[in-house]
């Protein structure tokens, strides 16, 4: 595993030496074209699905949010202020990544900010979330420190090397959000008006438990893991036709990082095919991602994916009592859970010691992007016009 030493703003000091090898010039600016691409968003082939975000007023109170991000900023010092703060349209909200790699990295990391300013900025994201959904980041922090402790390298894999960066300006009203980005951990928050949008969100861990070190006992996704078994193993003979779509698992999931433009067909067996017993698990199983968020945004955001759960599928590849990957997609979401081959155990196959995930919000949701060209009309227009 090779850990590049680049910081592409600012004048911090390199994690380590970066050699920029052609191979490795080619993958920076393989990612840098993707995210420079219009957005359009994951949809299936027929296009964008139009109207399924409409910007409206959920009567939910942000304020505590936006408050937790004022707190975080008036912390920080004017040349972090200036390092850590983005417009709302700047391009490195599609820069994040979830490799150990530093390059295109951006905002503060967390191991450089005091212990004040550190505290303020997880307060935002603590506030923004659930305490289920706060606890697993924290969680798979702390197991990247367990990575770096089984390697000896815990000056390259600890709990802060994580970036955080606040977009927008939550002193104005307007349109505004926070990313935290790193290895593993990779969160987008966006909020417009009262809505919030929490996509694109990819979780990962490598160990998935701690077995020694600073944090052991820490372990990740073991609900995510055995609900979606309990799911699949509940399925009728019939019902896993429909729902196996591959004999292997994918190589890496379709809609990871720089892929906000991915074109993915629905696949698998719909959700109205399950009997009332089955449909409760792939409810709750819904809920472990859905429920990341604080709990009166995602009872907000559960409703709207339950109003397309005919619509939704699940597919699944592997053996529930092995390695397996599994997918929820519907118009309004798509989740994606993987074993995946070693890297700090370097094997080449998976295993169940390394776990990756990602949520998206298909049909141009990702980023709040249509939420927010709806406010741009709206209260723009109305600008303009008087």
């Amino acid at each position: 595993m090779d850990v590049i030493g680049y910081r592409q703003r600012g004048d911090a000091p390199v994690r380590r030496p970066a050699e920029f090898t052609p191979d490795l010039l080619e993958k920076i600016e393989w990612r840098r074209r993707a995210a420079d691409e219009p957005f359009h968003g994951v949809a299936a082939s027929d296009g964008i699905r139009p109207g399924l975000f409409p910007l409206r007023e959920t009567g939910l109170d942000v304020d505590g949010i936006r408050q937790a991000a004022l707190d975080y900023l008036a912390a920080l010092e004017p040349g972090q202020l200036a390092e850590g703060r983005f417009p709302m349209d700047d391009v490195t909200w599609r820069h994040w990544a979830n490799g150990v790699r530093y390059f295109l990295r951006h905002g503060l990391c967390l191991e450089d900010l005091d212990q004040r300013q550190r505290d303020k900025a997880l307060a935002l994201v603590r506030t923004s979330l659930s305490a289920y959904g706060y606890t697993q980041i924290i969680d798979l922090m702390n197991l990247n420190l367990t990575m770096g402790e089984l390697r000896g390298e815990e000056h390259l894999l600890n709990e802060w090397l994580y970036w955080f960066s606040i977009y927008g300006s939550p002193e104005s009203g307007q349109p505004w959000g926070w990313q935290l980005d790193g290895h593993h951990i990779c969160v987008n928050a966006v909020i417009v008006g009262d809505q919030m949008t929490l996509t694109p969100t990819f979780l990962g861990a490598e160990p998935t438990v701690a077995e020694g070190g600073r944090y052991a006992g820490t372990a990740a996704f073991r609900r995510e893991e055995a609900v979606a078994a309990r799911l699949f193993t509940s399925l009728t003979a019939e019902q896993r036709k429909s729902a196996v779509f591959a004999d292997d698992l994918p190589p890496e999931l379709f809609v990871g990082a720089f892929r906000d433009n991915f074109e993915l067909n629905y696949t698998g067996l719909p959700l109205g095919e399950l009997t009332e017993p089955q449909r409760l698990i792939a409810t709750d199983l819904l809920g472990l991602y859905v429920g990341r968020a604080r709990e009166d945004h995602a009872r907000v955001r559960m409703e709207e994916v339950l109003a397309h759960e005919t619509e939704t599928h699940f597919a699944w590849a592997g053996d529930p009592d092995g390695v397996f990957y599994y997918r929820l997609h519907s118009p309004v979401i798509l989740i994606e859970f993987e074993h995946m081959a070693g890297v700090m155990f370097d094997n080449d196959y998976p295993t169940r010691r390394h776990i990756h995930t990602v949520v998206r919000t298909p049909n141009a949701g990702d980023y709040g992007i249509d939420l927010l060209r709806q406010h741009h009309e709206r209260f723009h227009f109305e600008k303009e016009s008087t």
